[in-house]
């Protein structure tokens, strides 16, 4: 009998998960695969009390094993490995190297050099979520970025994803490992809450199996972000608004958010998605004429070829200006779009760098004497590493509960962003956006945006 239970067992497990296989799939998604959910829930059913042997396709007995070696390994000291999984093939590296580099000087900064926070070694791995072929994230990609990090028993962190689509292939999975991710980047609100107008009905439960949240992320989420543009289009005489997005989660939630807020305010009635397979964008560059709109506003990443968007944009005459996210905020997006990107408007979290607390103006000063310029999310990317560090140091074993526990409680943190929380949800307390335009090639900042959200 236990061993046709234990045949059963398996059987059911292997199905679940080639039913999130197939859910996986479509990186432009712009809501969870139910399969995946279906999936995830299925295998957090079986408790981690009767562990088998760790592999690949058994991330359920990956729990139980992994946090076992763990724990047994803390009063020892020896190796615990930081995964982060990020777009690092096609246009997103330019931007992605600086969030590594900055983890890099993070490690080297918290450690004093010497790469030890305690007794234990800190291996820092980085994965590539991106693949040639897609040019930008991979769904199938993130999942085995995400298994290997389950399956691995020093594996404690994963610090990612660059972009919200990518999370939510990954969240799932690492929720059933009890294993803690803390995103750099991740705006896409139905992450960690839901929100009206913007989220789907079963976000964002859907993606935590266990009900123990194990995600966070130190950027401010797109409801915020939809509040600031519309308050910034208000101070250039904006009356009408011409919506676009690129279909991704990332890209249609922030479009979303921009809608909700533009209700009883601006009209924007307008709107069309894109894929970013599109031969060009000719058609909806007539569409966008003919509805003679004071602005258009697109929801979306560079990777989505926003940047030929825009050229087509301009080469149709159209002069009223083009705004868009923290998704092209990157030197990519000014490459791609050439001279079309002069004058784009450009959201992104945070405040302007001569605000920035002491940590953070010293901070930029080290980075750019290492590394070189910085990008929207460079700092980003220090932050987070330092969550991750302090969270060690604090549960001071070697095992994913504790260490997600000091993560949760991570509350007045003195960093280089601020002093700031995170909440019930694993979201920054921090609400603060700036604007900047392109301007001589460049991202010049205009001013700071505090929206009651």
């Amino acid at each position: 009998m236990k061993k046709w239970l234990k045949f059963w067992g398996i059987a059911l497990v292997s199905l679940s998960l080639a039913a999130l296989l197939v859910a996986c799939g479509d990186p432009t998604a712009t809501t969870a695969p139910v399969a995946t959910t279906a999936a995830a829930t299925t295998t957090a059913a079986k408790p981690t009390a009767a562990p088998t042997t760790t592999t690949a396709a058994n991330t359920t007995t990956a729990v139980a094993t992994t946090t076992a070696s763990a724990t047994t390994a803390a009063t020892a000291g020896g190796t615990i490995r930081i995964y982060s999984s990020l777009p690092m093939t096609g246009s997103s590296k330019q931007q992605v190297d600086t969030v590594i580099n900055a983890m890099k000087l993070a490690i080297s900064d918290f450690t004093g050099g010497t790469g030890k926070v305690g007794n234990f070694t800190i291996d820092f791995v980085t994965l590539d979520d991106a693949t040639a072929a897609k040019g930008q994230w991979d769904a199938d990609q993130e999942k085995a970025n995400a298994n290997k990090a389950v399956n691995d028993p020093d594996a404690m962190l994963y610090l990612g994803t660059f972009n919200s689509g990518a999370a939510i292939v990954s969240i799932p999975l690492l929720n059933q490992a009890g294993m803690v991710m803390i995103s750099p980047a991740n705006t896409y609100t139905g992450l960690t809450r839901a929100a009206a107008g913007i989220t789907n009905p079963t976000e964002p439960d859907i993606y935590y199996p266990t009900k123990i949240r194990n995600y966070f992320r130190v950027a401010t989420a797109d409801d915020i972000q939809g509040a600031a543009a519309i308050d910034f289009m208000k101070t250039i005489n904006v009356k009408k608004v011409y919506l676009i997005d690129d279909s991704q989660s990332y890209g249609k939630g922030l479009a979303d958010s921009v809608a909700l807020y533009c209700k009883d305010v601006l009209d924007c009635s307008t709107r069309a998605s894109i894929n970013g397979k599109e031969s060009d964008y000719k058609s909806l560059a007539a569409a966008i004429k003919s509805a003679n709109p004071d602005l258009v506003y697109y929801g979306g990443i560079t990777q989505q070829q926003a940047g030929k968007l825009v050229a087509d944009i301009r080469a149709a005459g159209i002069k009223v200006p083009f705004m868009g996210g923290d998704g092209i905020f990157e030197q990519a997006f000014i490459k791609d779009g050439g001279a079309a990107a002069e004058g784009v408007y450009v959201t992104g979290a945070g405040v302007a760098e001569d605000k920035l607390p002491q940590k953070g103006q010293d901070f930029l000063k080290s980075y750019r004497a290492k590394y070189g310029e910085t990008e929207q999310y460079t700092i980003y990317g220090y932050e987070t590493m330092n969550v991750a560090l302090t969270a060690i140091k604090t549960a001071g074993v070697k095992d994913r509960k504790a260490i997600l526990q000091a993560v949760a409680n991570t509350k007045d943190f003195e960093g280089v962003m601020g002093k700031w929380s995170f909440n019930a949800n694993g979201d920054t307390t921090l609400t603060d956006y700036r604007v900047s335009q392109v301007t001589d090639g460049k991202f010049k900042y205009l001013t700071s945006i505090k929206p009651k959200v």
